[in-house]
């Protein structure tokens, strides 16, 4: 059965932090399903990327998918306005699954007050956030904690966050 990742993703999202990932896993087999507020509706990251959602946040559940990736940009902190993306990713981190977060992806992941404790590295401006909410923070390319975990900083440390995001992703098979 294809494994498919679910991405939490809205306008001003990083265009490569979502598209770069999103290629890799699918040309390896993976099916990646976007999610947002409202199937169908159109969402434009910060350089004119558009991406179609394919799912409502009201029509799915962790249970659904077997990895989730959060890209940066402006996308994370807008979403976790939203009570409904904070919960979904609350409840998908304890299921134990993998995780990608880049950039400003974590946000979410500090909303659903699921760093404490991890090892986890992010775009500059959000280091004292993480710090703050209880992860040992590492400026390094990519971490990866506990076999399900992957965190990267910038667009510039893809290469390596899609390499350690498909380890996991065989790993989990």
């Amino acid at each position: 059965m294809m494994k498919t990742i679910a991405v939490l993703i809205s306008d001003q999202f990083e265009d490569t932090e979502f598209t770069s990932p999103a290629k890799a896993y699918r040309d390896a087999g993976y099916n990646v399903v976007t999610i947002e507020k409202q199937a169908g509706k159109t969402v434009t990251g910060k350089k004119g990327q558009t991406v179609v959602i394919d799912k409502a946040i009201d029509g799915v559940s962790p249970a659904d998918f077997d990895a989730l990736l959060l890209p940066g940009g402006y996308s994370p902190d807008s979403l976790r306005a939203d009570d409904r993306f904070v919960t979904f990713t609350r409840d998908f981190v304890a299921s134990g699954k993998p995780v990608f977060a880049i950039c400003h992806g974590p946000q979410l992941l500090i909303s659903a007050d699921a760093v404490r404790g991890r090892k986890m590295t992010a775009v500059k401006p959000i280091v004292v956030d993480l710090k703050n909410a209880g992860a040992d923070f590492y400026d390094k390319e990519v971490v990866v904690d506990n076999d399900n975990l992957v965190t990267s900083r910038t667009p510039d440390d893809l290469p390596a966050f899609n390499r350690e995001s498909l380890r996991l992703l065989k790993m989990a098979s």
